[in-house]
This record gives C-alpha cells, sequence and structure tokens, in this order.
C-alpha cells in the first residue's frame, strides 16, 4: 500500500488523537479533481467531518484553525484541499 492510500487513515488518526471526536469522517474526494491543475502537486482532496468537545464555544473560523493546525505538516504537500465541517455535539443531528 502507497503513503497516498494510506493518507485518509493518517489523517482520521491525526484527527482522532487531537480531537477525541465522537464523530470523525474523512472522505478521499481526490478522483474527482483528476487533471486539476492542484492534483500535479500530488496532494489530494479531502473532506472531513468532526464532532468534539473541543468546537464548543469556538465560531467557525477557529474550529477550522485548530484543524489546520493539526494537519499543518500534511498541508505542505500530501493535502491541496481540505474541506470541514468541525461541529460542536451540540450541533451534531446525527
Amino acid at each position: 500500500m502507497s503513503a497516498v492510500d494510506t493518507r485518509p487513515e493518517r489523517i482520521r488518526e491525526r484527527l482522532i488523537a487531537t480531537f477525541s471526536p465522537s464523530q470523525c469522517l474523512v472522505e478521499d474526494e481526490s478522483a474527482l479533481h483528476a487533471g486539476h491543475a492542484g492534483a500535479a502537486s500530488g496532494g489530494g482532496h479531502y473532506r472531513v467531518r468532526l464532532v468534539s468537545n473541543l468546537f464548543e464555544g469556538k465560531n467557525r473560523v477557529n474550529r477550522h484553525r485548530l484543524v489546520y493546525d493539526c494537519l499543518s505538516d500534511l498541508m505542505q504537500q500530501e493535502i491541496h484541499a481540505l474541506a470541514i465541517v468541525a461541529l460542536a455535539p451540540s450541533e451534531a443531528t446525527d
């Protein structure tokens, strides 16, 4: 298995270790962006959904900053695009 194949799992493991979420979904959407200029760099496109107590009382910008900080070293080459849904438990409907 290549490093590219393990990226979603490595992202997920990092998010779980940092946020102890009740929900952590990581979707690899890289195939949807084949041929995109950013795809040429080798970085993938990912969508994450996190539900964590650490997001309680924080606005969307601060929540996204926390996620970007968690994955900052991966953002340099392995992640080209990241769509984030970060919710506090009181906001999650499922």
